[in-house]
């Protein structure tokens, strides 16, 4: 099968854009001809190593191309013209490539596996300005509540409306989570349903540390609640000598976090390591007791829950969003309210107090995340949706054509 892949960046530094190439590779294994379509975007001391690329932008701009990206329309038209896809299999597509490449999609099978909340909300979060979680559907409150600026507020709101109109050239639209599916239909975009993410099995089962250590994972922004957590462990180190916390990952967040720490008097057992691949991740995070994902915001899925989760570590997680769906609570790990430090610190004693605690939780974790989070249960789902939706197509076709004949 000849599959397109379509994601608007193309360097492998962040979770969209991981799971992505991962796909491709394992389409690839199993003897499919898998492309990748992303615009020309690059990170530092990340390649794009897409099959095609297209005109993007992070200037002043690029409000404007995720709105109409003429260049994206015109290359990715090329593209399936040369290429002539089976399937066309759109990751996130709204932050630059914008909605005028769907009219393409309308004599090719698709399908669409959201990400995040960026089809019904212009900052792609749901959440205010204050950190409270929006209920509002997107709208003229985008601009009175201070989420996006008036010179942005046209063009953004055009986007939504043009998604909103096309969004049916899908075959299928993939929430990665209930709850991302629940938010999709109360905004009028359905039929949704939902494939989980898979990840790679760990096979080499890894024992505790000797130090109790709780680790953080994701970028340094603060809907991710990093503060919180230093907040949380500063009190439960105190109740727990020698205990470590390692902070992995980067961005706009980390000279406060680190200015955090310090008035804390945290510098001597919080380690800022940086942005790393993941394999390095996975060494560097082993052996933890605990991994902590502190999200203020509702998370759509929690990729990173599930990778603690596999390398057999239990996981405290913001009860919210679709971090619900993957921890149980009290068995592989605990659930917080969010932005709670009192009860994240209560949770993180607990089981930085308790190794036999945390080792059954970590037994558990890695149970949970082997037989419901595989990637082999994640592409057998998703073939199943690629052949229901190439089935639909073949049969529409046939339709037309049966039409055309008889007038």
């Amino acid at each position: 099968m000849r599959i397109l892949l379509v994601n608007d960046y193309g360097t492998p530094d962040g979770g969209a854009e991981i799971q992505i190439y991962r796909l491709r590779q394992l389409l690839r294994e199993r003897g499919h001809d898998a492309r990748l379509f992303t615009t020309s975007m690059d990170s530092p001391g990340e390649r794009n190593t897409a099959d095609y690329k297209c005109t993007g932008t992070k200037s002043s701009f690029r409000t404007l191309l995720q709105t109409a990206n003429p260049w994206a329309y015109l290359r990715l038209k090329d593209v399936i013209r040369e290429f002539k896809p089976d399937m066309v299999h759109v990751k996130m597509f709204l932050t630059q490539m914008s909605p005028l490449i769907l009219p393409l999609l309308k004599d090719v099978a698709s399908v669409y596996h959201v990400a995040w909340y960026r089809p019904i909300c212009p900052t792609g979060t749901k959440m205010l300005p204050d950190g409270s979680r929006c209920a509002f559907k997107a709208g003229f409150v985008c601009y009175t509540e201070g989420c996006i600026p008036a010179r942005d507020w046209v063009p953004l709101m055009l986007q939504l409306g043009l998604f909103k109109s096309w969004h049916r050239v899908f075959g299928s639209i993939m929430a990665n989570s209930e709850w991302v599916r629940k938010r999709l239909m109360e905004q009028g975009i359905e039929p949704v349903e939902v494939l989980h993410y898979g990840i790679e099995n760990v096979r080499e089962e890894t024992p505790l540390s000797e130090e109790p250590t709780a680790v953080f994972a994701g970028r340094l922004v603060k809907e991710k609640g990093a503060d919180v957590l230093l907040r949380a462990f500063g009190k439960a180190s105190a109740k727990v000598p020698g205990a470590k916390l390692m902070i992995a990952g980067d961005g706009p967040e980390r000279k406060n976090l680190e200015a955090l720490a310090a008035e804390l008097n945290l510098a001597h057992c919080v380690r800022f390591i940086g942005h790393l691949g993941q394999k390095d991740m996975n060494n560097a995070l082993k052996g933890a007791w605990v991994q902590v994902v502190p999200s203020l915001w509702d998370e759509p899925f929690g990729i990173v829950a599930i990778e603690a989760m596999a390398r057999g570590t239990a996981v405290i997680a913001s009860s919210s969003g679709g971090l619900s769906e993957i921890v149980e609570d009290g068995v592989c790990g605990f659930l917080v309210p969010p932005g709670n430090a009192a009860a994240l610190s209560e949770k993180l004693t607990a089981l930085l107090t308790d190794k036999r605690l945390a080792s059954s939780m970590a037994a558990a974790a890695r149970k949970s995340a082997t037989e419901r989070f595989s990637e082999d249960a994640f592409l057998r789902r998703l073939f199943r949706i690629y052949d229901s939706v190439l089935l639909a197509k073949s049969r529409g076709a046939g339709k037309q054509t049966r039409s055309g004949l008889s007038t």
